[in-house]
């Protein structure tokens, strides 16, 4: 009988964690309610401003993806680069063939942070006075990857194409030229970032 009492006590005490069916006196779920402009402008009134969306009143993560703006601004800069004189030459960023990668906008606790990482191959173009003659080049540089404050150390690699008539030690040369590219392009992507940092 002891027993029978045990079991019939572990019956009667369940967890009621999980109920499936509203109770009648169950507080109703919150209705979602759209916000219009004048809620927006009396709350934006009454509270300190914060970053991010309206939604997000108490600063708490939220993330923005910047990929497209990025992209577009990121060639928007590099095709607007001048081409540059050499000792023995001249040569100009023809096209932008890869351009890829990830901008966001996060905002934290209240606080704005932004960041990226790309990949670049531009095409380039030039001429060159090779033993008494004029050449005309063309290459790609890469670079083959940038991000968020780390500009100081961007590398670049610059290939010829094919050309018959050029010898190892002109090839030479038109990527010694062709590397002081770096820092005009350094200067767009500082520029870019400055935009990024500022959105």
């Amino acid at each position: 009988m002891e027993n029978g009492g045990v079991e019939e006590k572990q019956r009667g005490a369940s967890y009621t964690y999980w109920v499936r069916e509203a109770k009648a006196d169950a507080a109703p779920l919150p209705l979602p309610k759209k916000l219009n402009p004048q809620d927006i402008l009396s709350d934006q009134a009454s509270k300190p401003a914060t970053l991010g969306s309206v939604w997000n009143k108490a600063g708490t993560w939220e993330e923005k993806n910047l990929n497209s703006w990025a992209t577009q601004r990121i060639k928007e800069l590099l095709q607007s680069l001048s081409s540059l004189d050499f000792s023995c030459g001249k040569a100009e960023i023809a096209d932008i063939t890869k351009c890829v990668g990830d901008a966001f906008l996060v905002t934290v606790r209240n606080k704005k942070r932004v960041g990226y990482t790309y990949e670049l191959t531009l095409n380039f173009k030039g001429e060159w006075l090779l033993r008494e003659e004029k050449k005309t080049v063309k290459g790609r540089i890469e670079i083959p990857e940038f991000s968020f404050g780390e500009l100081d150390d961007l590398q670049m690699e610059v290939q010829v194409s094919e050309e018959k008539d050029l010898l190892h030690q002109d090839k030479l040369q038109i990527i010694q030229d062709v590397k002081l590219f770096l820092q005009p392009i350094r200067e767009k992507l500082l520029q870019f970032e400055q935009e990024l940092k500022d959105r």
